[in-house]
């Protein structure tokens, strides 16, 4: 492959990164990803477009690197390369031809880059994960004649078992909001349906009251990627939102309130995720439980106390929305764990 000079390239680079816009756009439309998720990807693809930027890549050679969004010509000279101020992505501007012309040893640069940075296993697999759905997208659309990412292998995980709540502290946990207000009401809701239905944090707050099945004691999830699921909800759970739901027509301010919503904040707005992970933040230091449990810590012991007592790891994928068999079969560690105990307690010869 010919390499071009610095000028070449200085004069090949656009104005937008169309190219990754057009990826993100890709991401967020065809796929379906979340905004959340897309903007993960965006600052992956961000963080390996600057170390291109300063580096080089492909078959261009760059004699020299400046930091940040400069590249250094032949003499020394900086030249800035500024970012775009329009369009979904907010990378350094480097030219198409650059991006395209990627090849393995370059990726293989990245990841020592990521390795000096002392980057965790799992942040590296993620943004290498990020540059192989990039360059697939690329290679679908007969951008780049192959993908570079193909020869390299994902680093191998340290397995982390899910944290999880013991049956007790998730009792002493929905027990803790002060039901007699409304949004202590709201709140022991929230945990009720959260721990009664393993939901994650984002479908919670999207939740419609049409989404709330009183006589199927069920609710309607979306979920993510826009796939959507009927989920079963406990009789405890839904008395629980029946009150809250009562409790909050019967205030003053209900003709304001968001009408479709079931969950709101103290102005009659859709609660937050990040309004979410601070109420529990509140009850864990009252109930004196760990700091560290999030409100996926629910959805964890969700699905560990559902396996413990008998239910079958088809079913709980279900529940829980998986896609993959292989997402949900992290549990049957947890579940193991437990049986071991209960037979080294149990057997006369354990």
């Amino acid at each position: 492959m010919e390499t071009k000079t610095f000028a070449a390239v200085a004069g090949s680079i656009m104005n937008e990164n169309k190219l990754i816009d057009e990826f993100l756009n890709y991401l967020r439309f065809e796929r379906h990803f979340s905004p959340h998720t897309a903007k993960c990807y965006a600052a992956d693809l961000n963080q390996f477009c600057e170390f291109i930027a300063d580096h080089g890549g492909g078959s261009v050679e760059m004699p020299g690197s400046s930091g940040g969004y400069g590249m250094s010509d032949g003499g020394g000279t900086a030249v800035a390369v500024a970012p775009p101020s329009t369009g979904t992505s907010t990378m350094p501007v480097i030219s198409r031809e650059l991006m395209l012309g990627i090849e393995t040893e370059d990726v293989r640069r990245f990841l020592a880059f990521l390795r000096d940075q002392e980057y965790s296993k799992s942040t590296t697999a993620r943004k290498l994960a990020t540059l192989r759905s990039f360059f697939k997208f690329c290679l679908k659309r007969g951008y780049v004649p192959s993908n570079p990412l193909a020869p390299i292998r994902t680093p191998k995980q340290d397995k982390r078992l899910p944290k999880f709540l013991g049956e007790e502290e998730v009792r002493k946990l929905l027990e803790t909001p002060e039901v007699n207000t409304l949004l202590g009401a709201r709140d022991r809701a929230m945990l009720e349906t959260m721990y009664s239905t393993g939901v994650r944090v984002s479908e919670l707050v999207d939740l419609n009251i049409e989404d709330v099945d009183f006589v199927g004691e069920a609710l309607h999830i979306r979920g993510k990627g826009k796939k959507e699921r009927v989920t079963p909800i406990s009789p405890t759970a839904l008395a629980w939102i029946k009150r809250y739901m009562e409790m909050r027509r019967a205030d003053a301010r209900a003709a304001a309130f968001d009408q479709q919503a079931v969950f709101v904040n103290k102005h009659g707005q859709r609660l937050s995720t990040r309004s979410v992970r601070r109420k529990l933040d509140k009850y864990l230091a009252i109930a004196g439980l760990p700091p560290d449990v999030s409100p996926h810590t629910l959805r964890h012991s969700f699905a560990t106390h559902m396996l413990n007592r008998g239910a079958d790891l088809r079913s709980v994928q279900e529940l829980l929305g998986h896609q993959s068999l292989s997402t949900t079969q992290i549990y049957t560690h947890l579940t193991t764990d437990r049986m071991k105990q209960v037979y080294d307690q149990a057997h006369p010869r354990a």
